[in-house]
């Protein structure tokens, strides 16, 4: 699951998160480690411009930051970020903080990474937001070496260029695996040919099938046939029947109702689905996952 407080957009934060802090996000975090969830999850802005505050807010809190925090508070949940801008900072810079990241926590690093969508943010740390796209490219090509086994690595590209430059410590992971979110056609095929997963990105059910299939289609295309982890955002959900308007979207009811609707997403060809759950405090939130993970979770299969 992503992590509740961490990020607050109007789009899907509670009310009673504006008024948490850094006990809650360990609360949570703990919660969904104990619930068996496989990873937590931050997002990134570096500052959100006046003209999107009011529907996005300005709290993101720094994803390898906060990570590092919850690794230390957590014992086996893995930790991504999803997504990381990784085009607003050097590669190197980006390889030491993650790298750094994996260390501390024992090798639960997944490397969620995307383009970026916030224009003066990209303005404001000198970084051409027209270039995105292949300026992701090229950084995830420079991450692929500067995050790999070697103390030394080399990257020699149009934008980006080291050697001779020594990092350690190094990932505990012998790779790190790296997500690629997004659900535009670029987004979809940059997963395809330079990830290990998908992010998708607000992606109804009805869409996930033909954007599985085009991503079939790509690996094949280019020969890729390594491991791949598509996932899925699925639709807000509340274990048992509730007592107040939590959405018409949201899938609601027993244990097996939950499981058998998110059962779909495993026959769409799914391998990983990141939920969320509506809540008024931070305690129907741990309920909520503790719920989960004890009665829905087990029956996904």
């Amino acid at each position: 699951m992503q992590l509740p407080v961490q990020s607050q957009s109007t789009l899907y934060a509670e009310p009673w998160e504006a008024g948490a802090g850094p006990e809650d996000l360990v609360a949570v975090a703990r919660a969904a480690d104990a619930a068996g969830f496989d990873y937590v999850a931050c997002c990134d802005h570096v500052a959100v411009p006046r003209r999107l505050a009011p529907a996005m807010g300005t709290v993101w809190y720094d994803p390898v930051a906060t990570l590092a925090h919850l690794a230390a508070v957590t014992g086996r949940a893995r930790l991504l970020s999803h997504v990381a801008v990784v085009g607003l900072r050097h590669p190197l810079v980006t390889a030491k903080q993650y790298a750094t990241l994996d260390h501390l926590s024992g090798g639960r690093l997944v490397l969620g990474v995307g383009a970026g969508h916030v224009r003066e943010e990209f303005q404001a740390l000198g970084v051409d937001f027209g270039r995105r796209g292949p300026l992701l490219d090229e950084a995830i090509d420079a991450l692929r070496a500067a995050l790999g086994p070697e103390e030394f690595p080399v990257h020699h590209g149009k934008k980006y260029d080291f050697e001779g430059l020594g990092q350690r410590p190094r990932p505990a992971q012998p790779r790190i695996p790296f997500w690629v979110g997004g659900s535009s056609p670029a987004a979809v095929r940059r997963a395809a040919l330079k990830g290990d997963g998908w992010l998708p990105q607000g992606d109804p059910r009805e869409r996930l099938p033909a954007q599985i299939a085009r991503i079939g289609r790509l690996r094949e295309q280019a020969g890729l046939d390594g491991p791949f982890t598509v996932g899925a955002i699925t639709e807000p959900l509340y274990v048992g029947e509730p007592r107040w308007d939590v959405g018409s979207r949201t899938i609601t009811g027993a244990p097996e109702a939950i499981a058998e609707s998110l059962r779909a997403y495993r026959a769409m060809g799914v391998d990983q689905i990141q939920v969320r759950f509506r809540s008024r405090s931070r305690a129907e939130l741990t309920d909520q996952i503790a719920a989960f993970g004890a009665e829905a979770a087990p029956r996904l299969d």
